[in-house]
């Protein structure tokens, strides 16, 4: 049984976060053939192998004097924490920093077989190799330094936490913006749609049609919310079109209609000429507004971007690759 004070704790969960990042760092870094500082965090620390350091020595404690059930109790205690910590992190920040979809027998891309397997052969290793002399070493330290050390350290970690989410919550909160204006394309592009099916009608018609959508379009702008949170069939379908084909066919479909007004009588051309030039005004400033949200100023999000490259994320993975391929030519 291991019998430590919670400084002491603290000091081996610190250490296994720098250990963590060490191995994380270098395998990234040899792997991208470019320096990588590895993480969630800005310092030197993984959070996810502390706690998987700490997790290994607690589960394993009834069963020191059986490798098999070391084995076993690593493998579940380590699985059960890497899925917890991957959905929560996913349900806070949009976004995967880790993804096991493309291995064989894993559980929605969080979990997967091999990996289980390899945290059982860990916690052996931990528990029988490495935590032996890491043990000695901070049972060595005098109590007064330890703490000191220990405090300092929590102080600094914490700071770098705190900075970190922020950038998390805020490089999420990109995303989600950079959905919305893709669904505004989507809603100007539907207008334009119902502009142009319209064209060919009387003018007394069209008078009438002309009013059923500006209901329509007020109507829109109170569900937007709704729109955007319940993710309807016909929206996501919209969400699905690529960008630049979205794009390229709003401006075809604008400039359709302005040639077909020509033909038209004033009246016509007066009265669709105020509802062209409001959904020019709003596709102008949605595309400024993507510019400035892809090119991804603050540099806390930046590095989180390249601390983590394999990040991936379901429901952003378009706008997440934009960002990723933006920083890509910058650097």
């Amino acid at each position: 049984m291991y019998h430590y004070t919670v400084i002491q704790w603290l000091f081996f969960f610190y250490f296994y976060c720098f250990i963590g990042w060490c191995i994380e760092s270098t395998h990234v870094s040899i792997h991208t053939r470019k320096l990588t500082n590895r993480g969630f965090m800005r310092g030197p620390f993984l959070p996810l192998y502390g706690s998987g350091g700490i997790m290994m020595l607690v589960v394993s404690m009834p069963f020191r004097d059986n490798i098999v059930m070391t084995y076993l109790a690593g493998c579940v205690g380590a699985t059960i924490l890497e899925y917890i910590t991957g959905v929560t992190m996913e349900a806070l920040f949009k976004v995967r920093y880790w993804d096991y979809s493309n291995q064989p027998f894993n559980f929605q891309g969080h979990i997967c077989l091999g990996t289980t397997l390899a945290w059982g052969f860990l916690t052996i290793l931990m528990t029988e190799i490495v935590h032996v002399p890491v043990e000695k070493l901070v049972l060595s330290i005098p109590g007064q330094l330890l703490t000191v050390a220990t405090i300092a350290l929590t102080v600094v970690i914490v700071i770098d936490f705190a900075l970190s989410f922020k950038a998390a919550i805020d490089l999420r909160d990109v995303l989600i913006k950079m959905e919305r204006a893709k669904l505004e394309l989507v809603h100007i592009q539907k207008s334009l749609d119902e502009i142009w099916a319209s064209a060919n009608a009387e003018w007394e018609n069209y008078k009438e049609e002309r009013e059923r959508r500006r209901e329509a379009r007020e109507y829109r702008r109170e569900v937007w919310n709704d729109e955007i949170n319940a993710r309807k069939e016909s929206i996501a379908e919209g969400l699905s079109v690529r960008m630049e084909d979205l794009k390229s066919g709003i401006e075809g479909r604008l400039a359709s209609i302005l040639s077909l007004a020509q033909t038209k009588p004033s009246g016509y051309h007066e009265a669709v000429g105020e509802e062209l030039a409001e959904l020019k005004e709003k596709y102008t400033a949605n595309i400024e507004d993507g510019k400035r949200l892809s090119a991804l100023r603050n540099f806390f999000q930046r590095d989180l971007l390249r601390s983590n490259p394999g990040m991936t994320s379901v429901r952003f993975k378009e706008y997440l690759d934009e960002l990723k391929n933006n920083l890509s030519r910058k650097g």
